[in-house]
């Protein structure tokens, strides 16, 4: 697809937990002729929507898979445990996975973190979502471990949380197909990554084309030579070819074995000196 194909709107799915607002308030004021379509979908599901063109870039969770979707990493989340008001490990300002290994770690089936061995002891039955297991942390189930913008987004007044030292971490991505890098997605691009309206690292307008219709190159400015140094040869008797700045060269001038005005050698009788005395 290219710029030229892109379609009117700029479609853009997250996951739960990511907040687009920021870089959504962005593109309108700067491309407030070009609509912004923001799209919730499940974490597991992102990849799927990008790939079937449901969406044109997404702001997901990593890994994704690097054959087909293009991703640029945007930040990586604290991960927390999610537990009641009143329970003991509010005790402590952060903790480890091993502090939990006497609590039931409810482990959803739509879980983000990726989990080598879970902490503590299983429930006897995984939940079928990050929100039924919320539910059940508020009922004394048990425990939860979620990146924090997780734990916020299901915020309950019964619950905390605290930060786990140990725990696997969560990355948030920027990430679109790999055969649909349009201008729409460049400017995207550009928005998160901080780019001011005006970088010169943002994208460009179209250069111009030549009948064939290949880009013509922009011919390099001119480089004005810096004080003290000339182009060509001197308009002098010297003859030389001035090889270096005329103030140090002046002070060298009558200095025995350095080079002189010109670059020639000698006290300013041989090649590039003053001219001989009649």
């Amino acid at each position: 697809m290219t710029g030229s194909e892109a379609p009117p709107s700029f479609r853009l799915a997250y996951v739960p937990g990511v907040t687009p607002d920021k870089w959504a308030r962005i593109w309108h004021e700067r491309l407030p002729d070009v609509p912004l379509a923001l799209t919730q979908v499940p974490a597991a599901g992102a990849a799927g929507v990008l790939l079937g063109g449901d969406a044109d870039a997404g702001l997901v969770r990593l890994p994704v898979d690097r054959n087909v979707l293009s991703a640029i990493p945007l930040y990586t989340e604290t991960t927390v445990v999610l537990i009641p008001r009143d329970h003991l490990v509010t005790a402590a300002d952060e903790v480890t996975v091993e502090d939990l290994a006497d609590e039931i770690v409810l482990h959803p089936l739509d879980d983000v973190l990726d989990w080598e061995r879970l902490p503590g002891r299983p429930a006897l039955e995984r939940p079928a979502t990050t929100a039924d297991a919320v539910e059940l942390v508020a009922a004394g189930i048990g425990v939860l471990l979620v990146p924090l913008s997780l734990a916020r987004l299901h915020h309950r007044k019964d619950l905390t949380y605290r930060t786990v030292t140990d725990a696997p971490a969560s990355s948030v991505a920027l990430s679109w197909p790999e055969d649909a890098h349009t201008d729409r997605v460049e400017d995207f691009i550009g928005i998160v990554r901080g780019r001011t309206v005006n970088s010169t690292r943002g994208r460009q307008p179209e250069p111009a084309r030549s009948k064939g219709g290949r880009a013509e190159a922009t011919a390099p400015a001119r480089r004005t030579p810096a004080a003290g140094k000339t182009g060509g040869r001197p308009g002098g008797a010297t003859g030389g070819k001035t090889g270096g700045k005329q103030t140090g060269g002046a002070r060298r001038a009558t200095g025995g074995g350095h080079r002189g005005v010109g670059g020639g050698k000698g006290k300013g009788g041989g090649r590039g000196g003053r001219p001989r005395q009649r």
